[in-house]
Parts: structure tokens; C-alpha cells; sequence
């Protein structure tokens, strides 16, 4: 599959780059918040139509959403992040749900499985944060079988999350050749990405509402549990006031609520890939 992105970082620089996404997401305790997003794991498996006995891999799972649904639906499921601890929150919940899953330690970039080996592959929230994005992509499309699917939930530049994201560049600019992980939330970046091993890409606009005690209590658990937040906050120190800021602008901002509690929909797409 040839892409269209070009990447200037040279790859000793996305393996640093690629080691410290690792520890960001591996601090705080990523499950605390990721449990709160499982309704777009089952939308995503709806939308995909996953049938019973499909052979479906979740890339970059995290504490294991899609991989949850799509296990629910009597799928053979394969669940992988490069993150072990993640994968420690979706074993527990898997096993509290007696259902049959395969966890495994794996590289979005370099996944360690054959090619066609799958009818879907997964990802919610997880492949976007790749390096290198052309990479991810490519493997994705190499294990999925002719005629099966990719399906992804991507948060858009636009949204709450993707707004989240230039927050923190603000202060804290990535590594130079690093294309944002919003990207993946648009049309032209999918095509670039997949175009080549797709017969078609479908993009469906969604929302996702976070709903929360306060801004307070917004802040409180993103900045104690989410890695990316929590690690700005770690990296700026005393210097992390103007971010807190600019975030609880940002909060206010995309507030629907009117009572003092946080409801706040973030946009995300959704997205079927249909493999070549």
C-alpha cells in the first residue's frame, strides 16, 4: 500500500518519541476514564456489524472497550496495547465478565501477527496516538483479510479532545515531523492513510458526552489519570498554570450544562473500512 504522508522523522527519533508515549500512558491510571467511553466500543461494533465467531483484533485496546463488545457478541477476540498495565485492567474485566478473550503484548506499528489473519480489526482511541501513523495504518490494513474491516472511533481537531490536544502543543510542542493524532479524525487523512488498501471508507460524525461533577472535577481526574494530561502537568510544574487555565476555558467553553455540572460532547467519527 503506498501512503500518501510523508514522514521527516527519522526512526530513532519515533522510538523516542514512541518510548515516552508509552510511560505518559502508563502513569496515572488511564482505566479510570477509559471505562466511562465503553458506549463507543459497542456503537462501534454495532456500526461494524461483528458477527458471531469473527476473528477481530483490538489494536492499541487500552483497558479493552472495543475488545469488550466485540467478545460480547461471541467474537474471537485478540486484544493488544504496548502498555502491559492497560492490558491488566482488561483482563480484570474480561474475567468479571467470564468472557474468552486473547491479551497480548503488541506494537501498533509493528503488529506481530500474519497477514489476513482477521475478518475486523479495532481500535477506539488507540492507533490515532501512533508515531508514525503511515506505519500503523499499513499494518492494520496487512492483517486484515480481504474484504473484512477496519473500524475506528477517532476524535476529530475540531471536537472538545482535539481542542485538548493544541491545548497541550501550546505548551508542550511535539517533536518535530509528529502529525497530531487528531489528524486521524479527518476525511482527507483516512484516504491518505488507507485509500490505497480500501474498497471503500465510510465516516459517520458522532459525539461522545463526558459528563462530570464539575470543571473541578474534570480537571481533578483528567490531570490525576490521563497520561497526557498528567504528564504536561509533571513536565510544566510550577509553569502548569497557564495550561489549567486555558483548560478550564476550554471546559466552559464546550459546557452544555447549565446546573454547575460538566456535560460536554466531544466529537469523534467513526469509521468502516472495507479491505481490498
Amino acid at each position: 500500500m503506498t501512503v500518501a504522508l510523508q514522514q521527516t522523522q527519522p526512526a530513532a527519533g519515533l522510538d523516542a518519541v514512541k518510548a515516552k508515549q508509552q510511560a505518559a500512558w502508563a502513569s496515572g491510571d488511564y482505566a479510570i476514564i477509559g471505562t466511562t467511553l465503553q458506549i463507543v466500543g459497542e456503537q462501534l461494533c454495532e456500526t461494524a456489524n461483528l458477527r458471531p465467531g469473527a476473528q477481530v483484533l483490538d489494536v492499541a485496546a487500552g483497558n479493552g472497550n472495543a475488545t469488550l463488545a466485540a467478545a460480547r457478541r461471541f467474537c474471537r477476540v485478540t486484544s493488544t496495547d504496548y502498555v502491559e498495565t492497560l492490558l491488566d485492567k482488561a483482563r480484570a474485566r474480561a474475567a468479571a465478565e467470564r468472557l474468552e478473550v486473547a491479551f497480548e503484548l503488541a506494537d501498533a506499528e509493528a503488529l506481530p501477527y500474519p497477514d489476513a489473519s482477521f475478518d475486523a480489526v479495532l481500535s477506539t482511541y488507540g492507533v490515532m496516538f501512533t508515531p508514525d501513523q503511515a506505519k500503523a495504518a499499513a499494518e492494520m490494513a496487512r492483517v486484515c483479510r480481504s474484504g473484512g474491516l477496519i473500524a475506528l472511533a477517532n476524535w476529530t481537531p475540531e471536537g472538545f479532545i482535539g481542542q485538548v490536544f493544541k491545548t497541550i502543543g501550546k505548551y508542550l510542542p511535539p517533536p518535530e515531523g509528529v502529525q497530531s493524532p487528531a489528524r486521524w479524525g479527518t476525511e482527507q487523512a483516512l484516504q491518505d492513510l488507507f485509500g490505497d488498501a480500501a474498497v471503500s471508507i465510510d465516516v459517520t460524525p458522532r459525539h461522545f458526552t463526558f459528563r462530570y461533577l464539575s470543571v473541578d472535577h474534570f480537571i481533578d481526574v483528567f490531570r490525576s489519570y490521563y497520561g497526557p494530561i498528567h504528564k504536561a502537568y509533571l513536565a510544566l510544574g510550577e509553569a502548569s498554570d497557564g495550561l489549567e487555565a486555558d483548560l478550564r476555558a476550554l471546559l466552559t467553553r464546550f459546557n452544555t450544562a447549565t446546573d454547575g455540572t460538566l456535560v460536554l460532547p466531544s466529537e469523534y467519527v467513526e469509521v468502516v473500512i472495507r479491505k481490498a
